[in-house]
């Protein structure tokens, strides 16, 4: 509905905003004294109201002027505006207007032009804002004042596990894995409440249960009058550090062992040569049956000792033998040759996808393959000791080239290792088999074995489903 056009055009001066009125050819019959102020043009003026807009939105300004003036209807739009040679955000509005006037039969349209060039500014500045935190590969949230979430980046959902939905709305403490203490929170509470930055070190926990290490920082929001509004947090993954921390911790502490094995294994092999000497004799000298039977129980046992001596020597001593280039390829297909002879190996599948693409390395061919003889031996028996077999059982050896390193990966279908022994499994004596089943020593000295040749070996279990032994070799070690 058009408004009608039968008062002073000066009352619009009171207004902030530039306000035309413009004749239904583009001209401009009047303006108020803002846009007069603005752009410098005189009332009486006949310029054309579309030389002020920019260039390329003009065909569009013109479609919508002439809109308003056939079908009476209000039209809105954005565009730049020329104003003392430089160009600001305005947003129009172009009104119909009613002429009541008899001498004439043109029709009149009110625009508004209102600055937005602050609005413009802020909207780009939030929207660099939010490219910047949502294609950030840290975490991020932004909290109210209560805690509760209302935003997370893409990052923040992938590591968390959650779904958007399940997070907005929701404290924090949901995905919380419970091992910082009240007065940790606290602590952060009264520094976050008081207009300050914190920052600490904490454990969550991702919907699968699963831990994850970040380190937190939490900044508060102000708003335009100093106070906190909200909080925005952002968090920067440890997992990659705990990881290296651990493994310079195992390191430390294998040579620690390294050390202590070959004072046991010289303080211990001596007198048990004595013993196993000395229960030889007893053999000869007696033909007592019950005797001999103890007898030889003892000889079994010092057997027993003995070789758990000799892994112990292997690993702490340095090896003597020379590096030869060595085909890993048929390492693994001797190991596998190996291992199938073995009563617990005859209903296992043994797949082997062996890239042909991997060079010769400088190893101790006999070592290497003693490591995947020992991984591959303890795969059949973790198959072995599940509650339920299946014909499907198998072991999946697969080699290939990554880069500086080859990769070598076993793949089995067992029983898998509980989470809380995963960072034991390459310690000495441990086992998770039964009492006599094992010496605790194999993996042990094949992790030994793999650090001598500079490369790594790592593990990953799933209770139930499996276990995988993925051990990298570097293509050029250095001398």
């Amino acid at each position: 509905m058009s408004i009608n056009y039968t008062f002073d055009f000066k009352i619009f001066d009171g207004f902030s905003e530039m306000c035309f009125l413009v004749k239904e050819n583009g001209t401009i019959d009047r303006i108020n004294s803002a846009a007069m102020d603005r752009i410098k043009i005189s009332g009486g003026k006949q310029e054309s109201f579309f030389d002020y807009i920019e260039l390329c939105d003009r065909s569009e300004a013109e479609k919508r002027f002439n809109k308003t003036i056939i079908d009476d209807t209000l039209q809105e739009f954005e565009t730049r505006f020329f104003m003392n040679r430089n160009l600001i955000d305005v947003r129009l509005s172009f009104v119909p207007f009613s002429q009541n006037s008899v001498t004439t039969g043109s029709k009149m349209i009110f625009v508004f032009a209102r600055d937005i060039s602050v609005e413009k500014q802020k909207e780009m500045e939030l929207l660099r804002f939010s490219n910047v935190a949502e294609n950030s590969v840290n975490p991020i949230q932004i909290t109210d004042l209560n805690g509760k979430m209302i935003y997370v980046n893409k990052a923040f959902i992938n590591t968390s596990g959650y779904s958007k939905e399940e997070l907005i709305g929701k404290n924090p403490r949901v995905f919380g894995s419970g091992k910082s203490t009240p007065k940790f929170w606290d602590t952060m509470w009264d520094t976050i409440s008081s207009g300050k930055v914190w920052v600490g070190e904490v454990e969550n926990k991702r919907k699968d249960g699963n831990a994850f290490h970040t380190q937190l920082l939490v900044s508060p929001i102000l708003d335009k009058d100093e106070k906190v509004s909200g909080y925005f947090g952002i968090h920067r993954d440890l997992s990659e550090k705990r990881i290296m921390e651990r493994q310079l911790i195992h390191t430390q502490k294998m040579e620690s062992i390294g050390t202590l094995a070959a004072g046991i294994a010289h303080e211990v092999g001596n007198p048990l040569a004595s013993i196993s000497a000395l229960v030889q004799v007893a053999q000869r000298s007696t033909d007592d049956p019950f005797v001999n039977e103890k007898l030889s129980l003892v000889k079994s046992q010092i057997t027993r000792i003995s070789k758990i001596i000799r892994d112990l020597v292997d690993f702490s001593r340095p090896s003597n033998y020379e590096l030869l280039l060595t085909d890993i390829n048929e390492g693994v297909k001797e190991a596998v040759e190996i291992t199938k002879v073995g009563t617990k190996a005859k209903h296992i599948a043994f797949i082997t996808q062996l890239s042909e693409k991997i060079p010769m390395l400088p190893l101790i061919s006999d070592q290497i393959q003693q490591v995947f003889v020992n991984i591959l031996l303890n795969a059949v028996d973790a198959i072995s000791e599940k509650e339920n077999i299946t014909k499907d059982e198998k072991i999946t050896i697969t080699s290939e080239l990554d880069e500086d390193y080859v990769t070598v990966t076993f793949t089995d279908t067992g029983k898998g290792i509980n989470e809380q022994n995963l960072q034991k499994i390459f310690e000495p004596f441990f086992t998770t088999k039964k009492e006599g089943k094992g010496t605790g020593l194999g993996l042990w000295v094949s992790y030994g074995i793999v650090k001598s040749f500079q490369g790594d070996i790592q593990l990953k279990s799933i209770l139930n489903v499996g276990t995988t032994f993925i051990i990298k070799l570097p293509v050029h070690p250095s001398l």
